[in-house]
């Protein structure tokens, strides 16, 4: 039994696959971490306008919260592989094309926008109400309350936010890899799957498991850091 798996093994596990493999990696990290910087990045300002815009926030404007509500709730609602071709012809014109590990940050990032923009309302949301009335009693306005109070108040819970973002993304990217994105999921299909080669499959599978579980174990550490409650 050992014999017949080591032979397999090194069988389909050549030094040129281990090249492919580690690239592979690197697209797959490139893809998550590049998706979620641009979810962040557009994110960030969709869920604090969407808490601002809440009854009895700084902005409070029932009709714009019940807008960006639905458009928070649409996008979450779409599922990812739908999504991916929905974008293609924005992702061709933005990128010039559909495949590869650049291609794949447009869909990725657009599909953890809202996510990530549900996940700030929330985190604000939890502030405490007195931390509030206090900087409104301070005479701060609308920039200085959110700079100097919300954002700070919720870094914990917007690093955490984060954490899950780049985790689901990572999941995402191996979807990606299955219609040309890169990644270890494009190596787990195309390789493990097509070419009947299970231990590559297996190799990428236990390595998204490891970077999962590596952003989720540095994630929560840097979340407690900051965490002074």
């Amino acid at each position: 039994m050992w014999d017949n798996f080591i032979n397999g093994f090194i069988g389909q596990i050549t030094s040129q696959v281990w090249a492919l493999i580690g690239s592979s990696t690197y697209e797959t990290i490139y893809m998550s971490f590049a998706a979620t910087l641009f979810a962040i990045v557009f994110g960030l300002p969709l869920g604090i306008w969407t808490f601002l815009t809440q009854p009895n926030q700084a902005l409070t404007n029932p009709k714009v919260n019940r807008i960006l509500e639905a458009l928070i709730n649409v996008g979450r609602s779409i599922p990812f592989i739908i999504l991916l071709f929905d974008l293609m012809p924005i992702t061709r014109f933005l990128v010039g094309t559909t495949l590869g590990t650049t291609a794949s940050i447009i869909p990725l990032g657009v599909a953890a926008m809202p996510f990530f923009a549900r996940l700030t309302a929330n985190a604000l949301g939890d502030i405490p109400s007195g931390l509030t009335e206090t900087a409104k009693a301070m005479g701060t306005t609308v920039w200085q309350l959110v700079t100097k109070f919300y954002l700070p108040e919720a870094l914990p819970m917007l690093i955490k936010a984060t954490t899950l973002t780049l985790v689901t993304l990572i999941g995402y990217s191996a979807m990606a890899g299955a219609v040309g994105g890169g990644g270890l999921g494009n190596t787990a299909i195309s390789y493990g799957l097509h070419r009947n080669m299970p231990y590559v499959l297996w190799i990428a599978t236990i390595i998204i498991v490891l970077i999962v579980m590596i952003c989720e174990r540095y994630g929560n550490k840097l979340a407690d850091h900051f965490d002074h409650r």
